[in-house]
């Protein structure tokens, strides 16, 4: 189920909002998760298993993190922390990497005369590069002090899966909404921000970016031995703006629905395509992964305060871990 899609858009989202409101403000979380639930397991049935047994290991892992459990002042917090981490990315890299790895070790056992072994690809669950990085968030900000663990696991489980952010972000940091989570507030003014947010979104997704791409694959499926030049660069023009124009209004729709039901997300995108230099473009696009890159792994490397060689290396680490993120 997409955003700009008829299901999501008459039939899926005016039932949830009005579920939503009906009920008391206690109950408006739960009615949330359990529309992200139906949203994730329309798409991905088996993998909300998956999503579920992960999110239940943090939440029982968090409360061992915080400075001020038992735990704190030994080793016992760190190696939570590990089995945490080990856990997630664990999962993510075996999703997105054994496929690939077993596809490349294949024609090396074939070259030195071994039989291969019999593989099954694995299918990819939806989103799950974005909500793994945002349980990792979760789990480095109880460790670090800086929240207390969530006391509801309805509360936590909405943070990874509310159904807005959840396929294809922005990256949520646990700090950015864990006040919201449990306090947040419902005006008429968010709810039209939110929708007319939401509008510019889906305008820039159906009318822009499917409208260049459609241009975009005519010119990539031209035949490479008479390339027609002129058309050639209208196809890379238009592919520069596809994929701005998709990514930035899915972010756009995230965060108006974000605002229909009370959150307020980051901004995500701010014109990238008039930055100045290549640090200034890492400011504009996909604010959310430079953020988190720069929060739990750039400045915990040293960041930029070890000298230049070692600015360098961190710089180098955190774009290779960046490419490994996107996939192989």
């Amino acid at each position: 189920m997409v955003f700009s899609s008829s299901l999501f858009l008459f039939q899926f989202l005016p039932i949830v909002l009005v579920c939503y409101y009906i009920c008391p403000n206690r109950y408006r979380n739960l009615i949330a998760l359990l529309a992200s639930v139906w949203f994730y397991s329309w798409g991905a049935p088996r993998f909300f298993f998956l999503l579920l047994f992960s999110s239940l290991a943090d939440f029982y892992i968090g409360p061992h993190l915080h400075p001020d459990s038992a735990a704190a002042g030994g080793k016992g917090r760190k190696k939570w922390l590990v089995a945490g981490l080990l856990i997630n990315v664990g999962v993510l890299f075996y999703f997105k990497y054994a496929n690939f790895f077993v596809a490349e070790l294949t024609p090396l056992l074939t070259a030195l005369g071994m039989t291969s072994f019999h593989w099954t690809n694995i299918a990819l669950p939806i989103g799950i590069s974005f909500f793994t990085f945002q349980k990792i968030s979760y789990l480095m900000d109880v460790y670090r002090g800086t929240n207390k663990p969530a006391k509801s696991f309805v509360n936590y489980f909405l943070y990874v899966s509310l159904f807005p952010q959840l396929i294809a972000g922005p990256i949520i940091r646990y700090h950015d909404v864990a006040v919201q989570l449990t306090e947040r507030q419902h005006t008429s003014a968010r709810m039209l921000s939110g929708i007319w947010r939401f509008c510019l979104g889906l305008g820039k997704k159906v009318l822009l970016a499917n409208s260049m791409g459609a241009i975009a694959d005519q010119a990539f499926a031209l035949d490479k031995g008479v390339p027609d030049v002129g058309f050639a660069w209208l196809g890379i023009l238009c592919y520069t703006f596809q994929i701005y124009f998709d990514f930035s209004g899915y972010s756009d729709m995230a965060i108006g629905l974000g605002r229909m039901f009370g959150f307020e997300y980051l901004e995500n995108f701010k014109a990238p395509y008039i930055a100045r230099n290549f640090s200034d473009f890492w400011k504009r696009w996909h604010i959310s992964l430079s953020n988190w890159m720069r929060e739990y792994l750039y400045f915990p490397l040293g960041g930029n305060r070890h000298g230049p060689t070692r600015t360098i290396f961190n710089l180098w680490l955190v774009f290779l871990l960046s490419g490994i993120w996107h996939g192989a």
